[in-house]
């Protein structure tokens, strides 16, 4: 999965109506609808949108035909494998009518290339596991555990020991766990 680092735009003419997209990374549905609230243009014919979080989407056609706008763009989101993302594609008519399937190719196309001009940031899974050490292991379990990737988030020290909170790729999530198990000899505690 990706997400943009930017945002982006990009303006294309199709049979005399002009297409014009903006996108951006956005993270929450709250986020999503500001973003289509601040580039909506009152007087285009059609303001049509569509948003991927990753674990909620929308998507609204905005008085096109149902189907021909909205779900395209989030068609374009999905098939660059893309969330947290958010399309806006306005519509400005140019008299001649595109028809459903003129108007699928025209957003979905739009918002394809608008998308494609974009930087892009692998989004890598992550998860947080609170762990502790002794005084006596605490060097040597830190300098395994803090490969590439794995973040250190918090450390706190105790009358024992440290507790850390760590944050670890999912891809690692098991290794890293067996290997804190054996280090600590399954004495230390490990919480995801």
């Amino acid at each position: 999965m990706y997400t943009l680092t930017a945002e982006v735009s990009f303006e294309e003419t199709i049979k005399k109506s002009l297409f014009i997209c903006h996108a951006a990374s956005v993270e929450t549905v709250e986020q999503a609808m500001n973003f289509f609230q601040q580039h909506n243009q009152a007087d285009a014919t059609h303001n049509c949108w569509a948003f991927k979080l990753k674990d909620n989407y929308r998507f609204n056609d905005d008085g096109e035909p149902g189907g021909t706008a909205g779900r395209p763009i989030l068609q374009a989101i999905e098939g660059q494998d893309l969330v947290n993302v958010a399309v806006l594609v306005i519509r400005y008519f140019g008299g001649i009518k595109l028809g459903t399937g003129g108007l699928v190719r025209a957003y979905g196309g739009c918002a394809a290339k608008c998308l494609q001009l974009a930087e892009k940031n692998k989004i890598i899974p992550m998860t947080k596991v609170i762990c502790s050490a002794e005084f006596s292991e605490m060097a040597m379990l830190k300098s395994r555990l803090m490969q590439p990737g794995v973040a250190l988030l918090t450390e706190d020290f105790n009358d024992h020991g440290v507790t850390w909170t760590l944050s670890i790729p999912d891809t690692e999530l098991s290794t890293l766990e067996q290997l804190y198990i054996n280090l600590t000899r399954g004495k230390g505690s490990w919480s995801v």
